[in-house]
């Protein structure tokens, strides 16, 4: 799902070949490799603040265009100017000070280069997660504290472009990406809720295993699914770009 994002999102981006990037969040590299396969860069250097993730990212990206090092987006250990486009997925919304991530990403970019970045609407575009959170608050009300989209301050496009805006970028364009996600049957759609990682699947994680079974009943229940038991939902981000002063 991540990636069919961050395809179309580099398709709305239409940067031209040759030119150096800057993924900053990084992660194992999904967004890195996608650059690498579709815009034909120079280099593209993934920064993270986690050096387990840049470990993996190593690992799985072997393209000598691609380096990779540990940093956080709040204060890039890198000069000036140096990236001719600087891209974030699905970071932002787990950044602590979105304000100076994107500072920052306005520090290095060279002039007119582009700085753009996507992340999920949790408030109202993953369906995935609004049935999960929705059924959770029904059980229990405490639960809605725990949802990103009460909790998350840049998943929406207004705030998105403020952001950009006050970082001092020109030319802002905000647009939604979205994509399917088909799950083939409801234990495919429950079981990444059993992973521990994240906010669903840590509150699935804390609950005792009668108040889980309980939980996934009303879930299964409450999905649309389909005739043949596949589930078909859609999931939102939304994209953001601007430009550095000349």
């Amino acid at each position: 799902m991540s990636r069919l994002v961050a395809v179309d999102f580099l398709r709305g981006l239409a940067v031209p070949s040759g030119r150096r990037w800057l993924d900053v969040g990084c992660g194992t590299g999904a967004l890195t490799s996608t650059i690498l396969t579709h815009d034909e860069p120079v280099e593209v250097t993934g920064v993270d603040p986690s050096e387990g993730f840049v470990a993996v990212a190593r690992t799985r990206v072997t393209d000598p265009r691609a380096a990779f090092q540990v940093g956080d987006a709040r204060a890039l250990p890198l000069p000036d100017h140096v990236a001719d486009v600087v891209v974030s997925g699905l970071t932002l919304n787990f950044v602590p000070e979105p304000a100076r991530a994107v500072a920052e990403f306005a520090r290095v970019a060279r002039p007119a280069g582009v700085v753009a970045a996507y992340v999920w609407d949790y408030a109202e575009g993953m369906a995935m997660m609004r049935h999960f959170w929705a059924a959770a608050a029904q059980l229990d009300p405490a639960s809605t504290e725990l949802d990103e989209g009460n909790r998350t301050t840049v998943c929406r496009p207004d705030a998105l472009r403020t952001l950009w805006e006050r970082a001092g970028l020109r030319d802002v364009s905000v647009w939604p990406v979205d994509v399917p996600t088909t799950f083939t049957d409801f234990a495919d759609y429950w079981t990444p809720f059993l992973g521990g990682q994240g906010s669903a699947p840590g509150y699935v994680a804390t609950l005792a295993e009668s108040d889980r079974t309980v939980l996934r009943e009303l879930l299964a229940t409450r999905l649309p699914v389909e005739p043949d038991g596949s589930i078909r939902l859609t999931a939102r981000a939304w994209a953001v770009r601007g430009a550095t002063p000349e």
